[in-house]
């Protein structure tokens, strides 16, 4: 771990000078505050100010990351020194960081991202002699000096675990991509479109890509695979067309760099089943829930459980999707999500105001897999959350809920017809009054009285949006509700007659 001054301290002075130091915690992250999006900030997060040139706007952005942890706010002149925003950072404790007023903001993320790595490289090689990401950005150097160029690794998910020095001698999409810490998405469609990544998964031993349209400068591609599984690539930025000899040289690395992956992987997975075991005790309410609670680093505000399915009929193909879900999850929420498989169903313990929007928002569009987000509730009532998250879950499987989202605000009125309705079911409450008679007048004619009048029920008073729920003509709506009326023996202006109909009605619907 690596404080903010020590952060500072590595930059450089040139490029950084400490205006106020804060509460002097541990940095974990680097983040963009965004102009209308940041909740993404974090404990211990640096958060750059880009977009903020108003004394106003700055102090309210140092007050908003004091409410949430950040370790520190770098701002460019003269924003530091300006009474309001150091009156904030001095109530918040936060850390105020002046970022020289020539300096570039991608430059200065560059030199962040790179001293978090080297901290990361410092703290994570063991002395057992087990690799660490530091062996990682070892080996991409040693790949950069092969190929003659600047390399990243990335995993299967295009996620980059580690890059090479020279970084400064590539192009826009390569920055970007170590400034996301992934492949952004509109470069990943353009690779995509030229087939490199089909090339990838067919067993090349090496890929070229030529200079494209855009300016994006070629690249050289090396799978990495073991035992004929594809764990990842390197990607070298080449001036050119590389040669023969140099390119084997660059695809040798690979059988090295994939060792390191494997182990990875076994820490990852041994970490990632003593996480789930922490969360399936949250979930099922087992044993000291604070306890694990503490230990997975949830805070102690509300939280959401989500339940996660997928649709696929091929179990095998399910079980991938749910591996390829369980990944994505862990990139894009948060640094260490809260994540178990029960079931053939993912679970997510998020928090409600950060947590669950993120989650939303990686989601969306997706029409795989069905999502389910129970309330939000105190640590020690997760396991109602789950439960309801479980009842949203089947409920968008049969259809009763349309999906393939849905939270608990926008679904509460479908649990409560459909644990009505089961109740009224249960209870035999279909089997009274004239229903039985339309019903059968239904299945015999192929009329539609059961249906019309459960719209007309349904819009008391408004024929107009019953016979458009109908799909039909209001006369068509008039004729249809007169016939029935006279197949029937009952009372249609009583209203408890009305309310008997409707909950019968309702019943055959959502039970």
């Amino acid at each position: 771990m690596i404080t903010v001054q020590g952060v500072v301290d590595r930059v450089g002075p040139t490029l950084l000078h400490t205006r106020f130091a804060g509460r002097g915690g541990h940095v974990t992250d680097v983040v963009i505050a965004e102009a209308g999006r940041r909740d993404q900030v974090g404990d211990g997060d640096l958060v750059l100010g880009i977009a903020v040139h108003a004394t106003k706007d700055a102090a309210e952005l140092v007050r908003y990351c004091g409410s949430q942890g950040a370790a520190a706010v770098l701002l460019k002149p003269p924003l530091p020194v300006r009474a309001a925003v150091r009156s904030a950072a001095q109530a918040h404790g936060t850390a105020l960081v002046e970022v020289h007023a020539a300096a570039s903001w991608a430059q200065i993320v560059w030199l962040l991202r790179s001293v978090l790595d080297a901290a990361a490289d410092e703290s994570d090689d063991s002395p057992g002699g087990e690799p660490g990401l530091g062996d990682l950005f070892r080996l991409a150097d040693a790949a950069a000096a092969v190929v003659d160029a600047p390399v990243t690794i990335e995993d299967a998910n295009s996620r980059v675990l580690a890059y090479s020095a020279r970084q400064d001698r590539t192009d826009p999409a390569r920055v970007s991509t170590i400034m996301g810490r992934r492949v952004p998405d509109d470069v990943l469609a353009r690779f995509r479109s030229r087939g490199v990544f089909r090339e990838l998964s067919r067993g090349r031993t090496t890929i070229f890509v030529p200079r494209q349209a855009d300016g994006t400068l070629p690249r050289l591609i090396v799978p990495i695979r073991m035992g004929g599984e594809l764990l990842g690539s390197m990607w070298a930025v080449v001036a050119g067309p590389v040669s023969d000899e140099r390119a084997a040289a660059f695809a040798d690395t690979a059988p090295v760099v994939a060792l390191h992956l494997l182990r990875r992987r076994a820490r990852e997975d041994a970490e990632r089943r003593r996480s789930a075991e922490l969360v399936r005790t949250v979930l099922e309410g087992t044993g000291s829930v604070r306890l694990a609670a503490a230990e997975l680093d949830l805070p102690d505000e509300a939280h959401r459980v989500v339940a996660m399915a997928i649709r696929t009929p091929d179990p095998l193909g399910a079980e991938g999707m749910r591996l390829a879900l369980w990944e994505r999850i862990t990139a894009g929420v948060g640094r260490r999500p809260a994540v178990a498989e029960l079931r053939d169903v993912l679970y997510a313990v998020v928090p409600d105001r950060s947590g669950w929007p993120a989650l939303r928002q990686a989601l969306a569009g997706e029409e795989e897999p069905l999502v389910a987000a129970g309330p939000p509730v105190p640590l020690n009532e997760l396991a109602r959350s789950r439960a309801l998250a479980e009842e949203m879950l089947n409920l968008l499987r049969t259809g009763l809920i349309t999906g393939p989202m849905v939270s608990h605000e926008d679904a509460w009125q479908v649990l409560v017809l459909h644990r009505s309705a089961t109740g009224a079911l249960g209870a035999g409450a279909t089997e009274f009054g004239p229903l039985s008679v339309l019903r059968a007048q239904d299945e015999q004619s192929g009329t539609s009285y059961v249906d019309t009048l459960y719209e007309w029920l349904r819009h008391p008073g408004d024929p107009r949006a019953a016979s458009k729920a109908l799909r039909i003509h209001p006369n068509t709506l008039r004729y249809r509700m007169g016939k029935l009326v006279d197949l029937v023996e009952a009372d249609l202006d009583d209203p408890d007659t009305r309310m008997a109909l409707l909950v019968q009605l309702a019943t055959i619907r959502w039970a």
